[in-house]
């Protein structure tokens, strides 16, 4: 039970971790993402900090083992995952440089969230660019993609469907 790599900086392991990608958006990984919210190491192990990004998301026992795989392989152990629920995870906290992978990958990423009201009555659908010709002239088909946090949407300009990562 030592960490049996000499004491790692958290900035190191916060690199380390930059190679665990989001098994459901595979360009983007649990760091930019924000899903990683701390990681400390000293001599008894290293402890990471995650907050999921919905409270039932699928992903979060794949991503956790994975941390926990990448750090271990580091000569980083044990490795101890600690999950906080408080704050909630926000999409603001996905970093601009992530913004621009969803994009490429082609996934609109979300706009911004939305802090005027608590339980929006109604939801107004702004237009979503679409990740492949940058038009506007968008339309939302449904709520929900193949996961909870997509919507899909269909741009009437290519008239390719997209994915959008919904603001949360």
């Amino acid at each position: 039970m030592v960490v049996t790599q000499s004491r790692i900086s958290r900035d190191e392991l916060l690199a380390v971790l930059q190679t665990v990608m989001d098994p459901e958006v595979p360009v983007l990984s649990v760091v930019e993402l924000g899903i990683v919210r701390d990681a400390v190491a000293d001599e008894r192990g290293a402890t990471v900090t995650v907050t999921p990004t919905y409270s039932g998301c699928p992903a979060m026992q794949e991503i956790e083992s994975e941390i926990r795989r990448v750090l271990e392989d580091r000569g980083v152990s044990p490795v101890t995952i600690r999950t906080s629920y408080l704050p909630a995870w926000t999409t603001d906290w996905i970093t601009p440089a992530a913004r621009a992978k969803l994009e490429e990958y082609g996934i609109a990423a979300p706009g911004a969230v939305r802090e005027d009201e608590l339980v929006p009555l109604h939801r107004s659908l702004p237009s979503v660019r679409c990740p492949y010709c940058k038009s506007d002239s968008t339309e939302r088909k449904s709520e929900f993609g193949a996961t909870a946090c997509k919507a899909i949407w269909f741009c009437r300009a290519c008239e390719q469907p997209f994915e959008e990562f919904k603001a949360i």
